[in-house]
């Protein structure tokens, strides 16, 4: 069994502890702050209480992505925070439309220690904890640290739990079906091309940057293309990038492209995330990779998530 085998498998005994500090991070203060932010994302904002996080979408006004993200409550602050991907980006997008509104947006990046735990004991916690925050496909809690204290805790539960360094995170977040900035979302992604409108879109809260457009999508019934989960059907790895075609359909237009991919410790198979047309042929496709950079590969879709 590999070390990462093992990790995995502990994990659910344990509980997992990851480090996410580097990821963008902003703080939303003043009287106008939840009026400002719920014109902005795709969440409403209006319904969180403090300690509750929830996963949002910023867009443009045409509905593609600025960002997907979370944005916690405190008694007296909305915290964002992002892929960090997004570190030149995200703070200009919400300053431009801070007009009129009394609001202070303040970048915390790299100041304020951010860990997240998933599974496992949580009871006395120090620092700020935030429950219900879903980052890897099950419920976690956030803890955001004075960088003080930030070592001290770090050690002890560490000292318990499962490390989720980086390829562990990357496979939880594949099994689990959830897009990735850079990977399955970019600048060019509608929301519910990725499946977000199941996570991060409220069609009841009214007007945001964006709204007109995605409701639009809601009615028509259908994008025309849809984050797909694909399995490797005689084991061979899969390559992120790779082409999709059907079989034997040789010269033809692509159907579709791997985003992400992992060896699912689940299904004991290489696994991967990527976007498949809409009215594609069912059944096996050929994964092809750009510049020849391995083997044609028969893969499988297979419904999101890939675990419960």
């Amino acid at each position: 069994m590999s070390h990462d085998s093992t990790a995995y498998h502990l994990l659910r005994q344990r509980g997992g502890l990851a480090d996410l500090s580097d990821r963008v991070q902003l703080r939303l203060t003043g009287p106008d702050r939840v009026r400002f932010l719920n014109g902005q994302v795709s969440a409403d904002v209006r319904k969180l209480i403090p300690g509750q996080a929830l996963p949002a979408c910023l867009t443009t006004a045409k509905g593609k992505l600025c960002a997907d993200l979370f944005v916690t409550a405190t008694a007296d602050a909305l915290l964002l925070d992002a892929d960090p991907a997004l570190r030149d980006t995200l703070a200009p997008r919400l300053e431009r439309y801070l007009i009129a509104d009394d609001v202070l947006l303040e970048d915390l990046t790299g100041q304020v220690p951010l860990v997240h735990l998933l599974g496992g004991a949580t009871e006395a916690l120090p620092g700020t904890s935030t429950r219900g925050a879903n980052r890897f496909g099950q419920p976690g809690v956030d803890l955001r640290l004075e960088t003080t204290e930030f070592s001290t805790l770090w050690a002890q539960l560490a000292a318990t739990r499962v490390l989720l360094d980086e390829p562990l995170r990357e496979t939880l977040r594949i099994e689990a079906g959830l897009p990735r900035w850079g990977r399955e979302l970019t600048a060019d992604t509608l929301p519910p091309e990725a499946g977000l409108e199941r996570t991060h879109i409220d069609y009841h809260k009214g007007c945001y940057l964006g709204q007109e457009v995605i409701s639009r999508l809601k009615s028509v019934g259908h994008v025309n293309r849809a984050l797909t989960g694909f399995v490797s059907d005689d084991g061979t790895p899969l390559i992120a990038g790779s082409a999709l075609f059907s079989p034997g359909a040789e010269g033809a237009r692509p159907l579709g492209t791997l985003t992400s991919t992992a060896w699912s410790f689940t299904l004991e198979k290489p696994i991967a995330l990527g976007y498949l047309r809409r009215g594609s042929p069912p059944g096996s496709l050929i994964a092809r990779p750009a510049d020849a950079a391995g083997p044609e590969t028969r893969v499988t879709p297979h419904p999101l998530p890939f675990s419960a």
